[in-house]
Formats: C-alpha cells, sequence, structure tokens
C-alpha cells in the first residue's frame, strides 16, 4: 500500500515550495566539537582508548577532557592518560577534577601538577560518592563545584569548564536552584558549561531560554551521546536523571542481537538530533564517545567537520 502526499503538501508543491533540508548553511563553517573519553582499566581497554583517540583526532576537535571516578578512584589514570595526551598528541586535554575525597590542598596540589605540565583547561565537578552513597563535603575540602571553580582559579589562570543539567540536577532542590547553582559556578571563573547527556531538543532550547532569562551569558554546550546499546543507556540514564522517550525504546526493541542494525539506528537518531540543533544555532557539540569513535566519527562528518589529518600528529 502506498501514500500519496495530500492536498495541503501538493499544493506547496505546486506553489514551488519545499520542505528545506537541513544542511550546514552555504559557506558556513562547521561547528566546534570535542570529545569526552574514560581512563582505560586493562592494557585492553588502554588499546581500545588509543585507537579511538587517533581515529578522532583527524577531525581536530577543540579539546578532549578525560573523566575523573567517584570519589576520585581514577585520579592516577586520569592523570596518565591527560599526560600522555600532552606528550603524545597535538590535542589539548582537559583534566576532569571534583571535589570528593581530598581536601583543598590535595586538589590544589594536583590542578598545579597539570598545570605544571602543560594542562590548562579543567573540568571542574562537584562529583559523586563512591557507591552511590549521598554527597558530603570532604573535611577541609572545596564544598561544591563552585567552589572549586573559585579555588582553581586562585591556583592558575586555567580554562574552565563545568556541568549543566537541562532536565535538573537529581540532587537539586528546585530547577530554579539548580540554575542558580550553574550561574554561581560561571561566575566564579568558569568560561563554559556542557550538559549531562538528553535526547529531548526541546528540553534543552527549553533551559538555554531559561539560563538567558537567569542573566547567563556564556556558552552552553551541548553533550551528546549516540546510542547503540538501548539498555545500557536506560540504566546510565536512570542515575543521572535523564529521560529516555518511548520512541527510542520503540527503535531498539527486538534488537538485541543486532548489533549492526542497532548502530545504523545509533548513527540515523544521534545525526538527526545534533542536525536539528544544529539548524536552531548551535554552533558546538560535545560527544561522550565511551572511547569507541565509528559512531561520533560519522555524526561529525554529518555536522560538516573534515578530516584535517591522518593520525594524532606530532607536537
Amino acid at each position: 500500500m502506498t501514500h500519496s502526499p495530500n492536498r495541503d503538501t501538493l499544493e506547496r508543491w505546486a506553489a514551488g515550495e519545499r520542505i528545506a533540508p537541513l544542511p550546514a548553511r552555504e559557506g558556513a563553517a562547521p561547528p566546534a566539537i570535542s570529545f569526552e573519553f574514560f581512563p582505560p582499566k586493562t592494557e585492553a581497554l588502554e588499546a581500545q582508548l588509543w585507537a579511538c583517540v587517533e581515529r578522532l583526532a583527524t577531525l581536530a576537535p577543540n579539546f578532549v577532557s578525560v573523566t575523573y571516578g567517584a570519589g576520585g578512584t581514577t585520579q592516577e589514570r586520569t592523570h596518565a592518560t591527560v599526560l600522555r595526551l600532552v606528550r603524545e598528541t597535538a590535542l589539548t586535554p582537559a583534566a576532569h577534577l571534583t571535589c570528593v575525597g581530598a581536601t583543598r590542598d590535595e586538589v590544589d596540589a594536583v590542578a598545579r601538577r597539570y598545570w605544571e605540565a602543560g594542562v590548562k583547561h579543567i573540568v571542574a565537578l562537584r562529583g559523586d560518592m563512591p557507591g552511590g552513597a549521598a554527597y558530603a563535603p570532604h573535611p577541609g575540602g572545596y564544598d561544591f563545584a563552585a567552589d572549586l571553580v573559585a579555588g582553581l582559579k586562585r591556583v592558575a589562570d586555567f580554562e574552565i569548564t563545568v556541568a549543566a543539567y537541562p532536565e535538573t540536577h537529581p540532587q537539586a532542590i528546585s530547577p530554579e536552584a539548580d540554575l542558580d547553582n550553574l550561574k554561581r559556578k560561571l561566575d566564579a571563573g568558569a568560561t563554559r558549561a556542557i550538559t549531562q547527556v538528553f535526547f529531548d531538543n526541546d528540553t534543552f532550547l527549553r533551559f538555554l531560554d531559561r539560563a538567558l532569562a537567569a542573566g547567563i551569558k556564556a556558552p552552553i554546550v551541548p553533550g551528546i551521546m549516540p546510542v547503540s546499546n538501548f539498555g545500557q543507556a536506560a540504566r546510565f540514564c536512570a542515575s543521572c536523571g535523564t529521560s529516555v522517550p518511548k520512541w527510542m525504546e520503540s527503535l531498539f526493541e527486538g534488537l538485541d542481537d543486532d548489533i549492526e542494525t542497532r548502530r545504523m539506528v545509533a548513527a540515523a537518531t544521534t545525526a538527526e538530533q545534533v542536525r536539528i540543533l544544529q539548524a536552531n544555532g548551535i554552533d558546538e557539540f560535545h560527544f561522550y564517545t565511551l572511547n569507541r569513535p565509528d559512531l561520533v566519527y560519522a555524526i561529525s562528518r554529518i555536522l560538516g567537520v573534515k578530516p584535517v589529518g591522518t593520525g594524532v600528529g606530532a607536537k
């Protein structure tokens, strides 16, 4: 059974009107991009990470960030990964740093190590307690991310990125309080915010409107995560307060054992999400890579980002 265009559509076509596609504006520069990696736990995962770095480095991202485990549990692995990025690649690394599990002096010492090693960009986060425990500031430590931002600025003139939550941080007392907290982090010296993952573009665009009304003028960059394993993504989103739309669950239904189709669905849905954001004027994207490059590479190309080299390059 086929479906013909309805009368309204035919009348628009007859008048020469077409539904516009979503290519980048002719002559416009592609959006800025950045990538997030996590430090590897094993030799096999380390090889996977560096294969990911090698592939995505050809896209010349603005920066790449390296995560920090709950309670600072990956501190040394994060540090080693960031330093290797400095030594062996032409990329600009940003190190995640949290308030949890350390005194101010200890956090400041880590920050100074980064600065002396040539790492000038920090992603400053409150952080989570190990084992999912309720958050409690460390005695003698920085209480919250805004305090950490101010402390880092006293250590050195870091570029600082902070987190934003379009759907509100799960532990915030209200959306308004969460937005106030974001403004405090930016007023303390942060230069941009990157959002928690989201799948509903309207949620993000409404959040931008609210932020602007609250007097926030710093860039708020959408955090984008391609989803090819729906069950895994749904569990992660449940833990961080991100809603997962029913249409996404439906798209992946019955594909548990069909990896290739899942990957095609992931590429299509994420590409659609970022192209619609691009059509709404968003010109910067931060991708949560999960240390897997192929989907992120493809989506970046759809955004108009072209490779500039064949590898990580020499310093």
